[in-house]
């Protein structure tokens, strides 16, 4: 989950340009006269995430205009099957909503909603980190996100999903992607009872599911290079109305990918004081897809090493060994590449890590390895209690 997009919504821009961050999507809405988010209530009416809830699918593939934020969010490893070269990639879009949507209104440009995309390459081979965003408003057709079939868009940016295939396409003029991604397991929902907590209170959860293995193959253009690509991608949908408490400073994201099968999801939430929040977890799905839910007590994580950005100063982790004692793991994560940090340079100066990593390990004494994405956020500045 990546968890910037828990309690906010983002877009970026490629370094050079500067990064318009989830946290200054929160900034805008508040400035657009969106409520400031209740510790009791959702804001303006939208439903907070509660237990119970009963998933349809395909429906909840599809956009909760009834909840305020929402994300559809990819992230994958891919190979040139022709030159052998290695990427890592994200495509990543997001509704949120100023206010809910009134059936009776009749302007075309009654502005009630956002929608942000955001794009990312890890050229592992080079060593090289690129990104870039879209924003668009949800009138006049040009943005949106349809609530009875899942299809989500701003311009030319678009995931539509046809029968069980998921097809992603975006471009620039550095980079162009046109991927189909298709679910090698069933999808897991996260957290008990259908619900991911994230705090102590009624309603600080989301909705949260993830395909965690999808054959994808496609297309990447990047530099004036054109590559036919596959591998395996990882997809997660989420949806809720609630935010960071005063004392959550940030948070710490696994999703891994390993050779035998088997997917990790982890998170961490961190305190101001340091420690660690009790209602962070995580999930195990196994090679036939079922989910297994693991409490802060079942895992443990130790920061192995660390990297200082040259650009914010921000010291992060940069190495990570991961015990899951009932199942068997002892991983070790290293970053593909060491700079794959977003900063904010024209907004609200957030700044966040994002990117590949590799994994290496056992599992029940027997040599296991991966590939996953990990998140970073809060270490630059702290993030809890700001919106």
């Amino acid at each position: 989950m990546n968890f910037l997009r828990w309690w906010g919504i983002t877009c970026g821009r490629t370094r050079q340009q500067g990064l318009f961050t989830r946290a200054a999507l929160i900034v805008l809405i508040l400035a657009l006269g969106g409520a400031t988010l209740s510790h009791a209530a959702s804001p303006d009416g939208f439903k907070r995430a509660m237990p119970g809830r009963v998933f349809q699918f395909p429906q909840d593939h599809a956009a909760h205009p009834d909840f305020k934020t929402e994300w559809w969010y990819y992230t994958g490893h891919l190979e040139a099957t022709d030159t052998g070269e290695r990427f890592g990639y994200e495509l990543t879009f997001f509704r949120v909503g100023l206010k809910k949507p009134d059936p009776q209104a009749r302007s075309a440009w009654a502005l009630h909603t956002l929608y942000f995309a955001h794009l990312a390459l890890t050229d592992i081979n080079r060593g090289t980190f690129f990104y870039e965003e879209k924003v668009g408003r949800g009138a006049l057709g040009m943005s949106g996100a349809e609530s009875d079939r899942y299809r989500v868009w701003i311009d030319d940016w678009q995931v539509e999903l046809q029968g069980r295939t998921h097809h992603l396409q975006a471009q620039t003029p550095k980079l162009t992607l046109k991927l189909s991604l298709t679910p090698e397991k069933p999808l897991v929902v996260h957290g008990t009872d259908n619900v991911s907590q994230k705090a102590a209170g009624a309603g600080f959860a989301s909705h949260y599911y993830s395909f965690t293995r999808l054959a994808t193959e496609g297309v990447l253009t990047y530099q004036g290079r054109t590559f036919p690509v596959r591998g395996q991608s990882w997809m997660d949908h989420e949806f809720s109305s609630s935010h960071l408490k005063d004392y959550q400073v940030g948070w710490d994201w696994f999703a891994l990918q390993l050779a035998d099968g088997h997917e990790i999801m982890l998170y961490l939430l961190r305190h101001r004081d340091g420690g660690v929040d009790p209602y962070s977890s995580g999930t195990v799905v196994d090679p036939q897809g079922q989910g297994r839910h693991l409490q802060l007590a079942d895992f443990q994580v130790q920061v192995t090493d660390t990297w200082q950005s040259p650009h914010s100063g921000a010291r992060y982790p940069a190495g990570w060994r991961i015990a899951i004692p009932a199942a068997g793991y002892e991983l070790e994560i290293t970053p593909s590449l060491a700079d794959q940090e977003l900063v904010t340079s024209l907004s609200t100066r957030v700044t966040y890590w994002e990117g590949s990593v590799q994994v290496r390990g056992t599992r029940s004494g027997q040599p296991v390895t991966g590939r996953g994405y990990v998140e970073l956020t809060g270490y630059a500045t702290p993030l809890g209690g700001k919106f």
